[in-house]
């Protein structure tokens, strides 16, 4: 078995690509096994479950007077923004495959995209873009992310449904109708300037934290606790600078904020022409700012340490994951295979350290001998085959980690999509050598599809009477209770000396860290609530759901469990043969 520290650096391995035999599914399984891995139709109960857990979390978290969902904090409240936009993309395509010449129907579908999107739009205004300016590089960057994310979703929703040869309207082709109403694009588009705008304005406050006196480049996680830099900062900066090259329709807005955040920016462009859309500065920074983390082997520096040769060994389930669509950007405009191996490996080496076996398509430990109330053995990030971060077991998950998973899956998913170049952007490729890259990722992403029903259908056991999903997924697979649940040592898997929670817990105040005395993070107010947490303490004779202790449930399992389920619905769709 692989130890933790492997799955943190399987990423930074890159693989030689020989055409003649090229294959990114592991030895030993050339076709993806039948039970479940996307050779059959996708079941459209899983559709269903995806738009029930979206109309949840925005029924019961989110405030459209207030724009946002007000439990949440800045940077979580940027990535449900990408759930949205992300679920959105999926109703849009299968809406566009439901073709019907009803008006009634047209009406139905538009309304309900409507209905999301314009709580999108709301979400521009709620959210707290000046306050997020002066936060950490990471938080800014999810604000990238979570725009461009959007921006896909328009361009999407356009092109499959409001332009030539996109799906019909629901006007019936002989009606006379004004022109005007025929050459109308979707309103969506009235925003697009608006988003683009906020995406570039944070990309270049993000850009202030890349720096070479330190670690040999690498971008640092915030301007106030130099030299710190971590995985987590870096593949979004990788994820969001080849997005921008890729998906940045362009910007001619020079305010707000010009003068300060392009201040110094080698080849930054004049703001009397405007930022250009593909523009070469977002793919330098993608692929510098890779060749770094490769050669970096994801360590932290610590203290006054400048070499970053003092790792931190704590793992979380989102630095698996921001990385992949980094790596399938990078694909879409270089053509270079050896991305996409390090995705797969990486993927895969995150299934393995679940507990599972893409191999034989289920959980390597048998569940049904354990005794009553005993968890499976914890393989580095997770156990019987489900994602899990640390703090599960304990209880005790931050809003941090309450997000992470969810951040895992929004990934995969779009890391599995199905495979093409920006032929405008990429070299030329041999079109065979192309099919067969293609073929060999479409039966790669095959083979998890097995991997991720099984995490699906544990998260919608966690679901609550008001559809509320947990953070433990676990539990719902093992139906485990706290009259039942059974805690003992070694359960929370072998310690390791140089893991260092800061997302769950404090930082140590210690010379590794800092100065003796002076705290560099205050502490987390995931476990400072008042009355302070019990992990694994029964509150009363009705708190017997384990997915109750800690914070509960709140939005951030709730985009969990949303991205868990679309991830399902996407990858087994694409994966059918």
């Amino acid at each position: 078995m692989k130890s933790p520290r492997s799955i943190s650096v399987a990423v930074l391995a890159a693989s030689a690509c020989a055409t003649a035999s090229l294959s990114f599914v592991p030895d030993g399984l050339s076709q993806p096994n039948k039970a479940g891995n996307g050779t059959v139709p996708p079941d459209l109960q899983v559709i269903d479950d995806v738009l029930e857990a979206l109309q949840v979390m925005q029924e019961s978290y989110f405030q459209p007077w207030l724009g946002t969902w007000p439990t949440s904090i800045d940077w979580t409240a940027a990535v449900m923004g990408s759930h949205i936009s992300g679920a959105l993309q999926s109703l849009s395509q299968l809406l566009a495959s439901l073709r019907s010449s009803e008006p009634r129907d047209y009406q139905v579908k538009e309304n309900l995209v409507a209905t999301y999107f314009t709580q999108l739009v709301g979400y521009y205004f709620g959210q707290d873009a000046f306050a997020i300016r002066n936060e950490a590089f990471d938080d800014i960057l999810w604000v990238v992310l979570g725009w461009l994310d959007t921006i896909q979703f328009i361009d999407l929703h356009t092109a499959l449904h409001y332009q030539a040869g996109g799906s019909q309207t629901g006007i019936a082709s002989n009606q006379q109708i004004p022109r005007m109403l025929v050459n109308q694009s979707w309103h969506g588009n009235l925003w697009m300037s608006a988003f683009a705008h906020r995406a570039r304005i944070f990309w270049e406050l993000a850009n202030k934290g890349w720096d070479e006196k330190l670690c040999g480049g690498g971008m640092t996680w915030n301007p106030r606790l130099e030299p710190y830099k971590n995985a987590i900062t870096n593949e979004l900066f990788i994820s969001a600078s080849i997005a921008m090259y890729l998906y940045f329709p362009g910007d001619d807005n020079a305010s707000p904020f010009a003068d300060d955040t392009t201040a110094g920016m080698e080849n930054e462009t004049p703001t009397t022409t405007g930022w250009k859309p593909h523009d070469s500065r977002y793919l330098d920074a993608a692929m510098r700012t890779y060749a770094w983390l490769k050669r970096s082997g994801y360590n932290n520096p610590l203290s006054n340490n400048t070499r970053c040769d003092v790792p931190n060994g704590m793992l979380y389930t989102y630095n698996q994951g921001v990385i992949l669509s980094g790596q399938l950007g990078l694909f879409k405009v270089t053509g270079n295979t050896s991305y996409l191996f390090d995705g797969h490996r990486l993927i895969q080496d995150v299934i393995a350290a679940t507990g599972y076996d893409i191999k034989t398509n289920r959980p390597v430990d048998d569940i049904s001998s354990l005794p009553p109330g005993r968890i499976p053995y914890w393989h580095g990030l997770g156990r019987a085959g489900i994602l899990e971060d640390v703090c599960d077991v304990r209880g005790d998950c931050s809003q941090d980690s309450h997000t992470f998973k969810g951040i895992y899956f929004h990934h995969l998913t779009a890391f599995c999509a199905p495979l093409e170049l920006v032929s405008d952007l990429a070299p030329a490729i041999e079109e065979r050598a192309f099919r067969q890259v293609k073929e060999a990722h479409t039966q790669a992403c095959k083979t998890y599809v097995g991997w991720i029903r099984h995490n699906a259908m544990a998260a919608l056991l966690t679901r609550d009477a008001e559809g509320k999903f947990g953070m433990w997924w676990t539990v719902g697979l093992l139906n485990l209770t706290m009259d039942t649940l059974d805690i003992q040592e070694g359960d929370l898997g072998p310690e390791d000396p140089t893991a260092v929670d800061y997302r769950n817990g404090d930082v140590p105040d210690d010379p590794r860290w800092g100065n003796p005395g002076k705290a560099l993070i205050p502490p987390n107010n995931g476990l400072r609530e008042e009355g302070g947490q019990k992990p694994l303490i029964k509150r009363s004779n009705v708190d017997w759901d384990p997915n109750n202790r800690g914070r509960g449930r709140t939005v951030e399992t709730q985009g969990g469990g949303l991205a868990v389920l679309r991830a399902l619905w996407e990858i087994s769709r694409h994966g059918r043969s």
